[in-house]
């Protein structure tokens, strides 16, 4: 039964060091607690999806991938991104090879990479156009493993959700939560699920409004097959129209990448990325200074109703918004709130805490800049702390923000620019943010920057810092942006001690 007992708890030590998807504590004694910390050690392994970017044939995308380089990490690795493209799918000749849409044979083009990774401390950057691009699917082992990050960024010229839509390519999981879709008339969003694994993955979709759940027959028991992306229509979802729908992808079997695209006839376009894990006290950092309406989108997945305090960090402090002071949210309901120019020109992020009790809530923002016919939207949900790092990639000079929060006691942060895409040598900055507030930093940027860069947060001391970085468009007559939040990069893993006192296993 010892050697039993040992060989299972090393294999599940071996396992959260190489997958990085998880962190194993090791059972302590029965008596006085003698065990040692465990060992934090970089990821060996990690894995990220890319939805399809865009129906439209307008669309331009651009991919950048970026891995930090991290002290401790193996010296060698690959990282590598493939279309997500079921071999069923595609439109076979007699020979069973694959045929374009003018019947020619696809050659070696088709299956050369978007983007090839470099190593780590470089940025690497592809572009694709049109309404083919599929969705991708990313593994990264080694000394690109800790930190791997991919950044797409697609620009649409006209149409509905025209502008500028990003999302940092995620991590597969088995639960995701989605406060601030829609169904309602002008809008068009799709919940698009990537699976990465060779089995099919088995998917429930609830939808959520004002009222509670959405009447649905269609949305249990999705299939995905494997090695493939599915994108669905809410609107077939349900035939109710909401304003405000709060999006539940749970996994029964397999796992999935999962992130809805957010189409507005009037406001653009951009991605809603899964808000964190429901909490009592939740941050939604970085809204734009010159937001012109923020509309704050709340859910509680629990049994009980939830009230909620509102605040805003600025750059000066806490404050209390006139008029939302505090948020009421009923049991498996979705509240919706409109928060205004909340900003007024400066720096903020919204911080929620409960009034009393402790209900866990998800949210998040959208966000809209510009007025008139030049109106754009993007989202910020809920976010969890840099943490240990976090990083940012598809960063250009002119048209970046880096805003950083420390709702609570004051953090010290490190920001480090990368190397640009195409030439440029390391910077690197230290900020002080003060207890309560926001600031949009001056973050660094490489010396003689040609393309695109990296930006790399890592909390040095003090309180929980979070952040998010704003992208805007090139052009200054359109208000067009999009917001991705930048929690930890899932680079390390707790190990514990192998002499760890197994004894309270043996039976």
């Amino acid at each position: 039964m010892k050697r039993t007992t040992l060989s299972l708890f090393a294999g599940a030590t071996a396992l959260a060091a190489v997958t990085g998807f998880a962190a194993v504590s090791a059972p302590g004694n029965t008596g006085s607690d003698t065990t040692e910390p465990a060992a934090t050690l970089p990821v060996e392994r990690t894995g990220l999806l890319c939805p399809a970017p865009s129906n439209s044939d307008l669309a331009e995308t651009s991919y950048t991938s970026f891995t930090p380089v991290t002290e401790g990490a193996d010296e060698k690795g690959t990282a590598a991104l493939e279309a997500a493209t079921a071999e069923s799918e595609g439109e076979k000749d007699d020979k069973g090879e694959e045929k374009d849409d003018k019947g020619e044979e696809s050659g070696d083009k088709a299956d050369e990479p978007v983007v090839q990774p470099k190593e780590p401390g470089t940025p690497a950057t592809g572009k694709t156009s049109g309404a083919d691009t599929p969705a991708l699917i990313g593994t990264a082992t080694g000394s690109h493993a800790p930190g791997w990050t991919v950044q797409q960024t697609t620009e649409v010229a006209a149409g509905t959700g025209r502008g500028l839509l990003g999302l940092n390519c995620t991590a597969p999981d088995t639960e995701f939560w989605f406060p601030g879709a829609s169904t309602a008339a002008g809008r068009t969003d799709y919940v698009h699920l990537t699976n990465p694994d060779d089995s099919a993955a088995v998917v429930d979709i609830e939808l959520y409004g004002k009222d509670g759940a959405l009447k649905s027959t269609v949305g249990e028991g999705i299939t995905v097959p494997p090695n493939s992306s599915e994108a669905l229509l809410l609107s077939t979802l349900s035939d109710v129209n909401e304003a405000d729908v709060t999006v539940h992808v749970g996994v029964r079997s397999g796992r999935l990448g999962a992130a809805v695209q957010a189409l507005d006839d009037k406001t653009g376009g951009d991605w809603l990325t899964a808000a964190a894990d429901p909490a009592s006290e939740l941050v939604l950092p970085g809204i734009p200074e010159d937001a012109t309406s923020v509309r704050l989108v709340l859910f509680t997945p629990g049994g009980s109703d939830a009230d909620l305090k509102v605040r805003l960090a600025s750059p000066s402090g806490l404050i209390t918004p006139a008029g939302h002071e505090t948020v009421h949210v009923k049991a498996g309901m979705t509240t919706g709130v409109d928060l205004g120019e909340i900003t007024r020109g400066e720096a903020g992020s919204l911080v929620l805490t409960p009034t009393s009790g402790s209900v866990p809530v998800v949210a998040a923002v959208r966000v809209v800049r510009g007025k008139g016919g030049e109106q754009e939207s993007a989202f910020i949900p809920a976010s969890d702390p840099v943490a240990a790092r976090a990083t940012s990639a598809d960063n250009r000079a002119k048209s970046t923000t880096l805003s950083i929060a420390a709702p609570d006691r004051a953090a010290k942060v490190k920001v480090t620019a990368s190397s640009g895409t195409e030439g440029g040598t390391t910077a690197t900055k230290t900020f002080t943010i003060k207890g309560g507030t926001t600031q949009n930093v001056e973050a660094p940027v490489p010396a003689g920057l040609e393309g695109t860069y990296a930006l790399t947060v890592e909390t040095v001391s003090g309180g929980p810092a979070y952040a998010s970085r704003t992208l805007t468009g090139e052009d200054d007559d359109v208000a067009s942006f999009t917001v991705q939040t930048l929690p930890d990069d899932r680079g390390m893993v707790s190990v514990p001690k192998a002499e760890e006192d197994l004894s309270v296993l043996q039976q």
